[in-house]
């Protein structure tokens, strides 16, 4: 199987492809960014297609990180991934950012609890708890940080994403400590391309998962608020 991966959910613009027969990603980019998604992606892909002499036509499936994330980030890889996909007749599945940051962790098994955790900003984050095993601890919720911290009482934890080091510098003196932080900016494209290939395009839309309600609202609707209020 051959899947194209695309990320843009958080501080990365990403692309890679996948040869599951090979069992390894035969081409892939990463550019660190906090902007200019909608700018870079196309350009990138085209690199990294080119570099993987794939035509998009020979591509099983095309898989992109579905969020929690940046809302401008999030729409931007999303619909290059749906209109890659209509364009070569291909299904498109969806990744959780958070899964993405775990599956590198759980594949691992080890035995300690992962928490993966990105900066929600005003003192909150977005956060999942999995066992070593990837069973589910906690469910994925955005939450206040002192309320994620009581996921200590799962024991000593492996934390992973943007927001993991803001984690370990708040983590109760009482508890035991993690036994590692990764405060990466983004997850690793190759796993976003496992998983990609796992999933179900029946279970696992291409749509975004925002966990909470974007900030900025459109004009209408906020005209709509105003006129209610007065």
């Amino acid at each position: 199987m051959l899947i194209l991966a695309i990320d843009t959910a958080l501080d990365a613009c990403a692309a890679g492809v996948l040869d599951t027969k090979a069992n390894r990603m035969i081409a892939q980019e990463s550019l660190p960014m906090k902007r200019g998604h909608a700018e870079a992606l196309m350009p990138l892909i085209a690199r990294v297609m080119k570099a993987a002499d794939v035509p998009f036509a020979a591509l099983d499936r095309v898989a992109a990180t579905t969020g929690p994330g940046s809302f401008t980030g999030l729409r931007v890889g999303l619909s290059a991934a749906r209109g890659i996909a209509l364009a070569a007749n291909k299904p498109v599945v969806g990744v959780t950012t958070l899964t993405a940051y775990a599956a590198p962790v759980v594949s691992e098994s080890g035995q300690n609890p992962v928490i993966s955790a990105i900066d929600a900003r005003h003192d909150h984050v977005y956060f999942q708890a999995v066992g070593g095993n990837g069973s589910t601890l906690i469910r994925p919720r955005v939450a206040p940080i002192d309320e994620v911290l009581a996921a200590s009482r799962f024991g000593a934890p492996h934390l992973v994403g943007n927001a993991a080091k803001i984690l370990a510098d708040r983590w109760p003196t009482e508890a035991l400590p993690p036994v590692q932080v990764d405060p990466q900016p983004a997850p690793d494209i190759s796993w976003v391309a496992w998983l990609g290939a796992a999933i179900s395009p029946n279970t696992a839309p291409a749509r975004p998962y925002y966990l909470r309600a974007p900030d900025a609202k459109p004009a209408a609707e906020h005209k709509t608020a105003q006129l209610s209020a007065s």
